[in-house]
């Protein structure tokens, strides 16, 4: 757990240490710390805050799960606020979805084991949600298609279109005319194809790569 008020991680504490299949390996009040713990003690989630001192939750989230980490940690990001112009950032350095401090205890309980599981934690409408509101930290879309974009078929990139959108399996299976299982499986074509981890990625790659344009329908 990282975060710089102790009366918070004490709280979280409780809540998690009461769940079986959940243990609390290490607390950091900072980046820094954080760093020095996953290296020390390699939990499988952090539950990171944003706003720190010495090194804030987006750069500590860029240094866990950046490339050439071996087995890097699922980063969970903990956030006041639901629209806030960091979490962008934290989504963007590779975090598995974030959290509002004030959600229920089971939510908190179910998103550690959601995102443990190698799933994300975050609704895709909200990921757009905050995509089209902070558009103007994203690139113009100007930029080159990335070459990666091109091994995708031409319905994995409308599946792509469509999870950068917000839509659910179901919808996408819906608008498309197929089953769930076929969506699943072009979806798991996209990660695998583009090098992402899980939805979250994809839509911010969506956007970044100038395939879906903020504010667009």
């Amino acid at each position: 757990m990282v975060d710089d008020q102790p009366l918070l991680r004490t709280g979280f504490r409780m809540i998690l240490e009461a769940e079986q299949d959940l243990a609390v390996v290490g607390e950091a009040g900072d980046g820094l710390q954080a760093l020095d713990q996953v290296r020390a003690l390699q939990p499988d989630v952090v539950l990171m805050d944003i706003r720190m001192p010495r090194m804030d939750g987006v750069e500590a989230t860029r240094q866990i799960t950046g490339p050439g980490r071996d087995g890097p940690a699922k980063v969970l990001v903990l956030t006041t606020f639901d629209l806030d112009e960091y979490v962008v950032e934290a989504l963007r350095a590779g975090a598995s979805g974030f959290l509002l401090k004030d959600a229920p205890a089971t939510e908190l309980v179910q998103a550690i084991r959601v995102v443990a599981a190698g799933e994300a934690m975050l609704a895709p409408s909200i990921t757009r949600r905050l995509l089209d509101k902070y558009a103007g930290h994203l690139p113009s879309g100007e930029e080159p298609v990335p070459d990666t974009l091109h091994t995708l078929t031409e319905r994995e990139v409308e599946v792509l279109k469509l999870v950068a959108r917000g839509l659910s399996n179901a919808e996408i299976a819906a608008d498309l005319f197929v089953s769930e299982t076929t969506v699943k499986t072009h979806v798991g074509h996209v990660l695998t194809k583009l090098g992402l981890r899980d939805r979250v990625q994809a839509a911010v790659y969506a956007y970044e790569s100038g395939l879906v344009r903020p504010g667009a329908q």
